[in-house]
């Protein structure tokens, strides 16, 4: 069965804000490989999402319905909604994600 893959606006606002940065700071043949390799991720979503797994700030919340893949170090969290995959977060696992999850999923 296949899934439909849906990125939030904040999470395509990830994604821009993620090659802006590295174009800026490193290269952009590395912010073009780092998009293309998200992209893998992604696209792997629309086959086998069942195999993420939940995010550790969310489950010490008890939010089990969340899971999340990575490129390291980049974390890609999203739910499964029946046929579709909606992608919540592309992030680098290195900040601080509890503040980022918090402020994104929790409105806080």
């Amino acid at each position: 069965m296949g899934y439909t893959v849906l990125m939030t606006a904040h999470a395509e606002h990830d994604l821009e804000a993620i090659h802006e940065y590295i174009a800026e700071h490193d290269s952009p043949k590395n912010a073009k490989y780092v998009l293309d390799r998200l992209s893998v991720v992604v696209d792997k979503l629309s086959t086998m999402p069942e195999r993420g797994a939940v995010p550790p700030e969310l489950r010490a919340l008890g939010m089990t319905d969340l899971r999340q893949l990575y490129f390291k170090p980049y974390r890609v969290i999203y739910r499964i909604a029946e046929n579709r995959v909606i992608i919540y977060v592309i992030a680098d696992g290195r900040q601080d994600m509890h503040l980022l999850l918090a402020r994104r999923l929790l409105g806080g």
